[in-house]
This record gives C-alpha cells, structure tokens and sequence, in this order.
C-alpha cells in the first residue's frame, strides 16, 4: 500500500478512503531511532540553527524514507514553517499535497478544502464520510482509555499521551490499531487506581520532544490526566459529519477556540496546576502570555529545544512547581 505522510492532524479519512497508508511524520521522528540523523540531515542540507528540531525532523524523515513519495503539507493551521518544508520537500522530488484549516471556521470553506484534498487524492466526501463512520467505533475506545486517566486513574499520563498522539494516524493500519487498543484497555481496567493520590495536573501544547516528560513529573509525585491536543487528535466529540468533526477540532484555530475546551476540561477533572510545554523557536510560545493571562491554575511552561531528555535545570522547576501544589 502506498504511503502518504502528513506534517500535522489532517482529515485521515480521505488518505483511507483513496486506498493509502497514512503516515504522521512526527511519529516517524520521534520514535525513529535515527532521529538524530534525521536533523542532522536538515542541518547539512542548510536549514537555519533557529529552525525548531520538529520541522527539522520531519524534513528528515521524508528525505530518508524511500517510501514516502506524497506528503500532505497543512499550510494553515499548524507550523509557521511548514510552507518552505513543503518546499524543500518539493525540491527533492516529493509529491506535495497542501491543505489548510481556515482561521475564521467557516464550514463551507473547510468544506471545500476537504473536497479539493479528496479529488487530489483519488476519493470523494461521501467515501471519506464512510470511512469516519467506520473509525468512529476506535475514537469511543479512545474516549474511554482517557475516561480511565482521569475519572478512575488507572492509565498513566504517559500512556494517555501516546495512545492518542497515534490516533493521528492509527499507526498506519486502523485495524490493528484497534485491536491492540482493546487489550490495552482489558489490563488497563483490572489495574488499581494507583494514579488517585498522585498531583492531578494538565498538559497543554503541541507534544513533548522529551521522551522521558511523564515519567519525571511521576517521579515527583504528579500525574497528567488531560494531554490537550493529543486529546483532540482522538476527536473526542459526538458529531454528525466530517467537516463538523474538524470544525470542533481545536488545535488548528485560535488560542481563544482552544482555550474554551482547556478551561471546561480542567474544571471537569478537577485538575490543579498545569503544564505548557512550546518549543524552541515556535511562534506559539507567544501564546503563552494569553494563556496565562486566562487560566486560573497554576501555570508551569516548559521549553523543549534540542534534547530528547529533559534536563537537570528543567527537573527542579517540575519538583518545584508539584511540591508547590501539594
């Protein structure tokens, strides 16, 4: 099957519907055990030190692949820098696929973007539409795996955030994906609510670089029961179509969108401080001045840059920021 990688969420159900394999590059990068090289590679083909490591690893990914000859660059909606990404990309002979969530929601603009993404991939809406409706059963499983993080607390933050962040893609078949996903849930549930007396916290922004984030903030004495936009990758919400799906689909839009769902979450789960984590170089560490100009909880933000490690400096403000809360 022929592979499609995409730079951020897209409608995943017109790559199933057209016959190919979807492809999350972000995925592929930090989990690679050539993600190093992968930077590296942007670095060598002259992409800027104050370029963050995301993008960077993206480029390299697709470069290094073989397989991925078609990537779906989101224009609008994600990265600053995805533009000249897709060009670079572009350069090397890679199939570039633009798409774009509008600023403003409107649905019929969303609408026409989902179709034109459809006819240049071979499907139409109503096959997409299908396809939703056949994923719909794996998103509820996923809704139920976060229902066990924060209202039974049987499911680590950790846990929560990569199952999620997969969502984005099913990990490339959603079939398998959904088995796995419910044996995962059968021993999820026989577990004992172990994360009850830990620090109830949240963590909002885009995924951490660090692989090693949840464990340290357990290993301090909290507990994440709410990963924001891992959250919304799983589109959480009971809809009836596919535009309406992406519409109610927060990331993309403003910081004022994704703050109505922050604030009803935290409130829900009961949670006491959170965690917002931006990355070097991102133009939404600019969001944090409004962020926490509109929460009412403690706020930690945390900057992820180079490293796949959260460092020792890094270490103290989470001690510090959990000890605080107790």
């Amino acid at each position: 099957m022929e592979k499609i990688g995409f730079t951020t969420t897209i409608p995943v159900e017109v790559v199933l519907s057209a016959g190919y394999q979807p492809v999350d590059l972000n995925n592929v990068f930090i989990t690679s055990q050539e993600r190093e090289d992968f930077i590296q590679i942007a670095r060598f083909a002259g992409y800027p030190r104050n370029i963050c490591e995301w993008i960077k690893g993206l480029f390299g990914a697709v470069v290094s692949s073989g397989d991925i000859k078609k990537v779906v660059a989101v224009t609008r909606g994600d990265c600053s820098n995805t533009q000249a990404l897709m060009e670079t990309l572009e350069a090397r002979g890679i199939d570039i696929i633009p798409f774009e969530f509008p600023y403003n929601r409107k649905p019929h603009i969303l609408r026409e973007h989902i179709i034109e993404f459809a006819n240049t991939v071979g499907t139409t809406l109503d096959a997409a539409e299908k396809k939703r409706e056949e994923l719909l059963p794996i998103r509820r499983k996923l809704q139920e795996l976060d229902r066990l993080t924060y209202e039974e607390y049987r499911v680590s933050g950790g846990e929560n955030h990569l199952w999620l962040v997969s969502s984005s893609d099913f990990n490339g078949n959603p079939e398998r994906f959904s088995s796995n996903l419910d044996e995962f849930l059968l021993e999820a549930k026989d577990r004992e609510p172990v994360y009850k007396r830990f620090v109830l916290l949240g963590y909002i922004g885009v995924p951490p670089i660090f692989d090693d984030l949840y464990d340290v903030i357990e290993q301090y004495g909290g507990t994440v029961i709410f990963n924001e936009t891992q959250r919304q990758f799983a589109f959480p919400y009971e809809v009836d179509n596919i535009v309406e799906q992406y519409l109610q689909y927060t990331y993309p839009y403003s910081v004022f969108f994704r703050l109505n769902d922050i604030k009803k979450e935290i409130k829900r789960r009961h949670i006491r401080g959170v965690i917002h984590y931006v990355q070097s170089f991102c133009f939404r560490q600019i969001e944090d001045v409004i962020i926490r100009e509109s929460l009412d909880v403690p706020i930690l933000t945390l900057e992820g840059g180079e490293a796949f490690c959260v460092d020792e400096r890094t270490k103290i403000r989470i001690q510090a920021f959990i000890k605080m809360l107790k």
